[in-house]
């Protein structure tokens, strides 16, 4: 039985939580400043943190249901920012939603964080199948978002899976004449150069994950798709990879950047970079064509002395830098057990994940500029089989997975229960 003086303390907590999400402050107290206006994320950073989030309306509805600690937990969660989708609708209708979260990160001097997923063909028709409906129609609607922000201050992402999933990656006869490949390249080339005529807009290519693309092989399609005129590159996206892990890919995939665009190396090519699956005992001449495939982090030092010995150590500043979605890696990946199911699908609702490193400028990762929450917490990633005949997921006892983007409670308590380090309130906002 909860007490009155407990029902006080929640209600107090309630308070705080909604002053952290609203972005208000006590009166007298002096809010921080806001950040300069340039491409930098700089240093105490803060991020947009949205009133209307699914956690919030959850909290709500845990505490009037009686729900106590999970509305606690739900409001603690609420109170950290996270990404706004933008996925579909008209241009006038994306502009009009832009401005009016630009508006309100301004009046809370914190910066929007923004995700664009609207490129034709989208996740090869699965899932979350969609976008516009041509290169014209995805190039007024990027406009229209980039009009909006202005010279306001903003972190754009643009299109998740875009790059480690092209068209020609969707299936045999999908782009039998490499045209829709290179359409794709084209329209996130064109993105990038569209928002980066905002004067204050850092912008990040996607690049899939630490156990997907090559490094090589990401390399090569981020420089193809304008990653010189970005800011720089995103990884881990809706995935669950760790974050010591991916840092360790992404300084890879920066190194590999530098080697490919601006090494005296004459012979420099992203194609020639080791990976992450690179492993061997004993390395001939360093490429990667004389290594053993592994998939197993402990061997990853081979690839860290591939890049000592051939890439060396480059200045600084010419380092391509890097953002990481940590909303659901405080646990790490998750695999079944062996031989369990034929397809795991690890990437799909994994089961007892939890929310990963708060948002934050300092990382403490020279080229880490932020970890963010990108995936909105507690959305499902689709309908997960397994690999078995169904009905339902057999990880969450035989329960039919709502379709992708779709709001979970089950999952976002789940999540935000096994967050690690454990969810607190923000008082930064």
């Amino acid at each position: 039985m909860i007490n009155g003086r407990a029902l006080r303390r929640l209600a107090l907590a309630a308070c705080a939580a909604a002053l952290a999400v609203t972005g208000l402050t006590p009166a007298g107290a002096q809010a921080a400043p806001g950040p300069a206006p340039s491409r930098t994320l700089g240093s105490g950073t803060r991020f947009y943190v949205d009133p209307h989030s699914e956690a919030a309306h959850q909290a709500l509805s845990d505490l009037l249901a009686g729900h106590l600690t999970d509305a606690r937990t739900m409001a603690e969660l609420a109170s950290w920012p996270e990404a706004v989708w933008l996925t579909d609708g008209t241009p006038r209708q994306v502009g009009d939603r832009v401005r009016g979260i630009v508006r309100a990160a301004k009046a809370t001097r914190s910066v929007p964080l923004l995700v664009l997923y609207n490129v034709p063909g989208r996740d090869c028709g699965s899932y979350s199948a969609g976008g516009a409906a041509d290169s014209a129609a995805y190039d007024a609607w990027v406009k229209a978002v980039a009009g909006a922000i202005g010279t306001s201050k903003a972190v754009v992402i643009v299109e998740p899976d875009s790059l480690a999933l092209l068209p020609k990656d969707c299936g045999p006869d999908t782009d039998p004449t490499g045209s829709l490949t290179t359409a794709r390249i084209a329209e996130v080339r064109s993105a990038v150069g569209t928002l980066e005529a905002g004067p204050a807009t850092s912008v990040y290519l996607d690049a899939g994950n630490s156990k997907w693309r090559s490094v090589g092989e990401i390399t090569g399609r981020l420089i193809d798709a304008g990653l010189r005129q970005a800011q720089g590159f995103a990884l881990n996206i809706s995935n669950y990879q760790p974050t010591d892990q991916l840092n360790r890919y992404g300084t890879w995939v920066s190194k590999c950047v530098w080697y490919a665009t601006a090494s005296v190396d004459p012979a420099g090519r992203a194609d020639q970079c080791a990976s992450q699956y690179y492993s061997s005992a004993a390395p001939n001449d360093g490429l990667p064509g004389d290594a053993v495939e592994s998939d197993d982090p402990s061997t990853w030092h081979w690839t860290d002395a591939w890049y000592d010995s051939n890439v060396g150590t480059p200045p600084a500043d010419r380092l391509t830098h890097y953002v990481l979605d940590t909303s659901r890696n405080g646990r790490g990946a998750w695999t079944a057990p062996p031989g369990k199911y034929t397809d795991d699908e690890a990437w799909c609702n994994a089961p007892g994940r939890g929310v990963g490193n708060r948002p934050t400028t300092e990382t403490g990762v020279p080229l880490a500029d932020a970890y963010l929450y990108v995936k909105t917490i507690g959305q499902s990633d689709g309908t997960c089989h397994r690999g078995t005949a169904g009905p339902g997921d057999p990880e969450y006892g035989g329960v039919e997975d709502p379709p992708a983007g779709a709001w979970w409670p089950d999952f976002a308590h789940t999540l935000a229960g096994n967050a690690n380090p454990p969810l607190t309130f923000n008082h930064a906002h």
